[in-house]
C-alpha cells in the first residue's frame, strides 16, 4: 500500500477478507462478488465521492483463497492502486456493449470451480450497484456455477467493527458533539429553519467533518411530526421543540445521533416525554449485554417507556451503525438478530408527546463484554433552551 492510502493497515484489511473468507466457508462460497460502495471500501479502502455518478459499475471479487480481484472503469484504477490490492482489471469505462461484463467473466472463471457457487448479497438492506441486465450476462456466462445470497456472510462479518474502525467512528461522534453544543450560536427564536439546516451543515464542516451525507430534523410546537422533509423557512418561535440529526462522515465512518432543543422553557408534556426517553435509554445502557437480540432491546426500551407513563412512537429504536448511516440490525419487536461484542449500534427510541408530536432521542454506543459504551456525549436529561 502506497503511503497516500493512510487509513488502515494491510493487516486490517487482512483481517477483514480473511474473516469473509472464513464465513464463506462455513455457507459453502467459492466465491464473493461485491458491488456496492460501502462493501468495496470495507474491503479495499476505496474512498471517494465519485460514487454519485450512476454511470459506471464496479466490482471486487473475492476468492475462497487470496487477495481479491478488483475488476474497475479505468478512471479507478490510480486510487484503487494506493490500496493494498494487487490485481487490478480496468476497461474504459462506459462501454455500452461489454461494461465490465467480460473481464468480470474471466475472473470468476479462474478462481470459481465449475460447478462451484458464487455468493452475491441479495436480502434486506443490500442492493446490486450494476444493470440488472449485465447480470444476468454474467450468470450465463459463468454456468454451471451458481449465483445464491451471500447476505449472511457480508453481514455478520461487517457488523463486528475492529478498535481500529471503533476509534473511526468515535472520532466522527466528537465532531458531531462540538456541533451540537454550538447550535445555541446559531438556532434561536425567529431563525429560520432552513437557515438553522445550512448553519448544523457548516459547522459540521467547520469541526472537522469531510462530508455530511445526512442532516434531518424538524421543529414544531410541543414536538414535531416529521423529521425526514426538507427544512422550510419558518422562524424558529417560543414552545417549538428543535431537533437535529446527523450523519456525518469522517474517513469514512459515520456518526448517526440526534440532540433535542427546547426554544424557551419546555412545556411539562415535553419534559415529561424526554424524561422518559432519558430514562429508557439509560435502562438500556445498563442492562444491554451481548447475547441478547435486537428484540430484547427493543423489548427493554418499550416496557421502560411504558412504565414511565409514555406513549411508544411508532418505527424503530435503533439500529447498526459504521461505514454506511444504517446497518443491520433493527430494534424492532421482530429482528432476532444476536448482539455481539464488538458491534457499533444507535440507541433510538421514540415517544408520542400528543396527537402528531414525537420526540426522538439517539445515542451511538459500542457493545462491549460488560455492556455499552458511549461513543457520543451523553445528552443532558432536561432539554438545553433556545433564546
Amino acid at each position: 500500500m502506497s503511503d497516500a492510502a493512510p487509513l488502515f493497515s494491510t493487516q486490517e484489511y487482512l483481517w477483514r477478507v480473511t474473516r469473509l473468507q472464513d464465513h464463506m466457508k462455513t455457507e459453502q462460497l467459492d466465491g464473493l462478488l461485491l458491488t456496492t460502495p460501502a462493501d468495496i471500501f470495507y474491503v479495499t479502502g476505496f474512498l471517494t465521492r465519485f460514487w454519485e455518478s450512476p454511470a459506471r459499475p464496479w466490482f471486487i471479487l473475492i476468492p475462497a483463497t487470496g487477495r481479491p480481484i478488483a475488476v474497475i472503469p479505468s478512471i479507478g484504477a490510480a486510487l484503487m492502486g494506493q490500496s493494498w490490492l494487487d490485481d487490478i482489471r480496468t476497461w474504459d469505462a462506459p462501454d455500452p456493449t461489454d461494461d465490465g461484463v467480460s473481464l468480470l467473466v474471466d475472473a470468476i472463471a479462474e478462481t470459481i470451480p465449475m460447478k462451484g457457487s458464487l455468493g452475491v448479497p441479495m436480502g434486506l438492506e443490500t442492493h446490486l450497484r450494476m444493470p440488472l441486465a449485465d447480470f444476468a450476462r454474467v450468470g450465463n456466462a459463468i454456468k454451471p456455477r451458481n449465483i445464491v445470497d451471500g447476505t449472511t456472510t457480508v453481514q455478520r462479518v461487517r457488523e463486528i467493527k475492529s478498535e481500529t474502525q471503533i476509534a473511526k467512528i468515535r472520532a466522527t461522534c466528537e465532531i458531531a458533539d462540538r456541533v451540537f453544543a454550538r447550535v445555541p450560536e446559531f438556532a434561536a427564536s425567529g431563525k429560520p429553519l432552513d437557515q438553522v439546516f445550512r448553519d448544523f451543515q457548516i459547522a459540521l464542516l467547520q469541526e472537522g467533518a469531510d462530508w455530511v451525507s445526512y442532516v434531518a430534523g424538524s421543529a414544531g410546537q410541543g414536538g414535531y411530526g416529521d423529521v425526514i422533509s426538507p427544512a422550510t423557512a419558518q422562524p424558529l418561535a417560543k414552545g417549538d421543540v428543535l431537533m437535529l440529526d446527523t450523519g456525518a462522515v469522517k474517513d469514512g465512518y459515520f456518526c448517526d445521533f440526534d440532540r433535542n432543543y427546547s426554544v424557551g422553557p419546555p412545556s411539562s408534556a415535553v419534559q415529561r416525554a424526554q424524561d422518559a426517553l432519558f430514562m429508557a435509554t439509560e435502562l438500556a445502557l445498563n442492562t444491554l449485554r451481548p447475547g441478547m437480540t435486537a428484540a430484547d432491546l427493543y423489548g427493554i426500551m418499550t416496557k421502560a417507556l411504558g412504565a414511565a407513563g409514555a406513549t411508544v412512537g411508532g418505527g424503530r429504536f435503533g439500529h447498526g451503525l459504521g461505514i454506511t448511516l444504517t446497518e443491520w440490525p433493527s430494534f424492532t419487536a421482530k429482528d432476532t438478530t444476536p448482539l455481539r461484542e464488538g458491534m457499533v449500534l444507535t440507541l433510538e427510541p421514540g415517544v408520542e408527546v400528543s396527537a402528531g408530536k414525537f420526540l426522538v432521542h439517539e445515542e451511538n454506543i459500542v457493545l462491549r463484554a460488560n455492556g455499552p459504551e458511549l461513543l457520543s456525549t451523553r445528552a443532558p436529561q432536561t432539554l438545553p433552551e433556545l433564546g
